[in-house]
């Protein structure tokens, strides 16, 4: 029988991670008729990643295929290609090492790409978990990490809207990825200090661009764990920032390389705008207020954007992959 479904989980130092969801998606539910397998796609990691993989590989008593493969080229983009490259299932969902999927994760993907034919990728519920509460004041910069409460009842993203699902969960038909997504993003994910991101919204561009349909599946839930110190100032400016300085691409993905130079100065003077208000609104409370400090850094970065990405050497080495 051939694989139906894949879980990976790229992982980078991992090592004290990735095995709590192995021990989840040990307790899936409902796959007795399933062929499914797991893929650690160890990312180039330093720490002892491998090994602790072998020892829990020694105790899986599943008849499911838990198979280690290593990439040695730094960014998540990276791992999820080598992922598609290894799979053999006609989907492959992404689970992060710090997500923990609901017992009925594989089964709610599964049966939810047979129900929408079109699909080509589709992601879920996506829960914060914390070890204590967050602060009330960062309330509104929750959704930058990658959490997704958008209600009870699937829905189809519009081509039309800039909005699609994160990349943590997100479930991508195998034959989408190869036919939409080029072999290298322009974003190749955050690597070392670089917090360049935006690397999912990239690929699911591509792959909506072909005609295929993204959906959201609230069945397909899973707690997104986030310590404290990813609620820490000193994380949340250069997570930000790495957003703002990757808006030159996936503001202008729809839009052919003539419209680009042309488009985004549009959207320049529409951040110079709001950036005036942000300044006039908020004045010295920025070193004060993490999120009033955020919005100044998202704004100041996009402005950067097209510079940085120029500077980087993006435009000249991975731009030119390919066109939407």
């Amino acid at each position: 029988m051939s694989v139906q479904f894949t879980v990976a989980i790229p992982t980078y130092n991992g090592a004290n991670r990735f095995p709590e969801v192995l021990d989840k998606l040990r307790q899936q539910t409902g796959v007795e008729s399933l062929s499914w397998e797991i893929i650690l796609v160890d990312n180039n990691s330093t720490d002892n990643t491998a090994q602790v993989f072998q020892e829990y590989q020694q105790t899986w008593d599943l008849d499911i295929p838990l198979r280690y493969v290593f990439e040695q080229q730094q960014g998540l983009a990276f791992a999820r290609q080598c992922a598609f490259q290894t799979a053999q299932g006609e989907w492959v969902g992404f689970l992060d090492d710090d997500n923990l999927p609901y017992p009925n994760w594989v089964t709610s993907a599964y049966q939810f790409s047979q129900k929408y034919p079109e699909s080509g990728a589709f992601g879920g519920k996506i829960h914060g978990l914390f070890a204590s509460p967050p602060p009330e004041n960062i309330q509104p910069l929750l959704p930058y990490l990658a959490l997704v409460e958008r209600g009870s009842k699937p829905f189809l993203y519009s081509p039309q809207n800039n909005l699609l699902p994160p990349g943590a969960g997100i479930v991508i038909r195998k034959q989408a990825w190869l036919e939409s997504v080029p072999e290298k993003l322009t974003l190749s994910g955050r690597i070392g200090g670089n917090f360049l991101s935006s690397e999912d919204l990239e690929l699911l561009s591509y792959i909506q661009a072909k005609g295929w349909e993204i959906w959201y599946n609230p069945e397909m839930e899973l707690d997104h764990k986030i310590p404290p110190w990813r609620l820490e100032r000193d994380y949340l400016i250069p997570m930000i920032r790495g957003i703002g300085l990757s808006r030159y691409v996936t503001r202008t993905l729809k839009a052919k390389s003539w419209q680009k130079p042309l488009i985004y100065p549009l959207y320049m003077l529409n951040d110079l705008r709001k950036l005036l208000i942000l300044l006039l609104q908020y004045r010295n409370q920025v070193k004060s207020d993490v999120v009033a400090a955020c919005k100044l850094e998202i704004l100041i970065s996009s402005l950067r954007s097209p510079f940085y990405l120029w500077s980087q050497g993006y435009f000249n080495t991975k731009l030119k992959s390919s066109e939407l």
